[in-house]
């Protein structure tokens, strides 16, 4: 039985309306939360981009469910801030909080004024931010010199277990790389070849925990007004990397997306307005493995989604409740602060 979770839009949906549609997936029957965070919206149609991590707060304040949130360490944010926001929702909710750490993308990081790294370089610069992070979520003093530097950095509020850290990946490739730090992977609805793919590179490598996909979804008893949602607020979210991971505004996104066809989009988002065939291709992700899946209507009014998934999809799936989403090593409650210097 799979997790089912609601994939919260920052880009697309204002915090306050959000609150209230994350409150509602729960009374509806949603077993989990995860949200974007991001500082600009793909398309200026979507037109929002609320902090995520004020939200998460509010959120899960006012719902019994466990969340993760996608974040990129290392320009816009510094591991130390990172690290310091997730042990306080870790310490504040425990064993229901869960982050994917990735590399970013320029359209949210150029903002600091510095140069957007070449790929292998973001890749290093995260695998460094992992570093800084568990180290201080252990309790760790540390200091780091390298692409990101710290000066004796120590976080005093803990959580009892360390929150898991999650690899996101598209590409075997990045599951590969991502397997030796990470505590669980998450990807998207691809082509199931490729997940397969995704997978097996992050098992083989020895890649623990558990494996989460976000399915873009869109729906709507009207099956050319499904379409035309589609077409309207994700159009600009099918570009391949390095294309999506480059370019570098709001505008850049929506002048790349001007020719894109509503067919091309259908590959990227799951549309139908059959909502037995959006229960079919999420009994086949569960089917490939993942023990968590977390839906992303793409449209911006959540509620009817959220009714029609709860009442006639979550049960042709058997929802199950996810496990605690705590590290695969936990911290030990016993550990005294070290000095730690990283290479």
């Amino acid at each position: 039985m799979p997790v089912i979770g609601f994939h919260n839009s920052h880009e697309q949906i204002p915090p306050a309306e959000l609150l209230k549609a994350v409150q509602h997936a729960e009374e509806v029957g949603f077993t989990a939360a995860m949200c974007s965070d991001h500082l600009e919206p793909w398309s200026e149609r979507q037109g929002e981009s609320g902090f995520a991590w004020s939200w998460l707060g509010a959120a899960m304040a006012t719902t019994n469910l466990p969340f993760g949130a996608v974040n990129a360490p290392g320009q816009r944010y510094h591991p130390v801030i990172v690290a310091q926001a997730i042990a306080t929702l870790g310490s504040m909710f425990p064993g229901r909080f869960w982050v994917a750490l990735g590399s970013g993308e320029a359209m949210n990081e150029h903002v600091t004024g510095h140069v957007w790294p070449r790929k292998e370089l973001r890749d290093a610069r995260l695998r460094e931010c992992v570093d800084v992070i568990r180290a201080l979520l252990a309790g760790e003093e540390v200091s780091h010199e390298g692409l990101v530097t710290v000066d004796r950095a120590r976080i005093w509020t803990l959580p009892e277990q360390q929150p898991a850290l999650i690899g996101p990946a598209v590409t075997a490739a990045t599951a590969r790389r991502h397997a030796e730090w990470a505590d669980g992977l998450v990807t998207i609805n691809q082509p199931h070849e490729t997940l397969r793919e995704v997978v097996a590179a992050y098992r083989d490598a020895g890649g623990q925990g558990t494996l989460t996909i976000q399915v873009h979804v869109s729906w709507d008893p009207d099956p050319d007004r499904a379409m035309a949602i589609a077409h309207d607020q994700w159009r600009s979210n099918v570009f391949p990397p390095p294309l999506c991971w480059d370019l570098d505004t709001t505008k850049s996104f929506d002048q790349a997306s001007t020719h894109v066809t509503p067919e091309a989009v259908g590959e990227a988002v799951r549309v139908s307005s059959d909502l037995g065939q959006h229960a079919a291709w999420l009994a086949e992700y569960a089917d490939l493995g993942f023990d968590q899946i977390y839906l992303h209507h793409v449209g911006k009014e959540q509620r009817p989604f959220l009714d029609a998934f709860g009442e006639h999809v979550l049960p042709q799936l058997g929802v199950s409740a996810p496990a605690p989403a705590v590290a695969v090593s936990p911290r030990r409650p016993e550990q005294t602060p070290q000095p730690a210097i990283l290479p």
